[in-house]
């Protein structure tokens, strides 16, 4: 296996430039391993150009297109030229993957695996004045004399449909990850995960609140509970207290009573045979 991946045709964007009017250029990417391979494309000016797609798989002993969209621009560069640059990387993936196995870690040195990389940088050239132009292999001739080809934005846009978005990069080379379809499904499938975990939380809180509301319910019924109690063990007190009271009155009064009775026994007893005395007296004759 050759140090290169994929073959890439062209190695140089060569854009038609006029004044506030878009331009394209496609690329071929031809596989010509007897493995699957992935390939992602960057730019280190992300706020020019969108690319369509950035990511994808290409088949073994098959080719890919993707394509470069310079936004239309306003002002003139200098001498008419541009330092914009381009990279597409490309490793192998297991047999059978598709775009949406694509994650960023498969591009990632540090995963071991083996990187091609290669850059193409951008040129403009003038808009080409005959109408006659032929794609080949990714480029347009504009005749057997001509050692600038360049894309006629007319043939571009009958042949390939130019986007009107321009989406946002990050760093010097970017990833264009709004404009990939896998992840596109990927932002819509994390949306509806985060508005079902946003329900659930919701409902979580809800719940949370009766929760709580049925707590200070309860620790007010507790409040009055324990009020209620130590209001009964009160008056449970105070009745044992006037038992105790009531029960020392009754054994008081029992010993005023025998001790009574006691100091008036002999003078009953004096009076009763006095008595006893008289009646015997009379009874017997004297």
């Amino acid at each position: 296996m050759g140090s290169e991946l994929v073959e890439i045709q062209p190695r140089e964007l060569r854009f038609a430039f006029e004044l506030k009017k878009q331009s394209s250029c496609l690329v071929r990417l031809s596989n010509k391993q007897d493995e699957y391979v992935a390939f992602k494309v960057k730019t280190t000016s992300p706020k020019r150009y969108c690319v369509r797609p950035n990511t994808g798989v290409i088949q073994p002993r098959s080719t890919c297109d993707f394509t470069v969209t310079m936004q239309a621009q306003h002002t003139s560069p200098p001498d008419m030229q541009l330092k914009d640059k381009f990279l597409v990387q490309s490793t192998i993936v297991p047999f059978g993957s598709t775009d949406e196995d694509i994650t960023p870690s498969i591009f990632s040195k540090e995963s071991g695996r083996f990187i091609d990389e290669c850059k193409l940088r951008v040129v403009l050239v003038s808009p080409p004045h005959s109408p006659i132009l032929q794609p080949f292999n990714g480029t347009v001739k504009h005749g057997e004399d001509d050692e600038s080809p360049a894309l006629k934005p007319d043939f571009i846009h009958k042949a390939f449909p130019i986007m009107k978005e321009s989406l946002s990069f990050k760093d010097a080379f970017v990833d264009d990850k709004n404009l990939a379809p896998s992840h596109a499904k990927e932002i819509e499938d994390l949306k509806s995960k985060i508005t079902t975990l946003e329900s659930k939380l919701s409902e979580e809180a809800k719940d949370m609140e009766d929760m709580r509301s049925n707590i200070d319910a309860l620790q007010s019924k507790l409040s009055e509970a324990d009020k209620m109690i130590a209001i009964l063990r009160e008056e449970n007190t105070t009745r044992i207290r006037l038992v105790d009271r009531s029960q020392q009155e009754i054994v008081r009064l029992r010993r005023t009573a025998a001790a009574r009775a006691q100091a008036g026994f002999p003078v009953f007893f004096v009076i009763f045979i006095w008595i006893v005395g008289i009646v015997l007296g009379y009874l017997l004759p004297s």
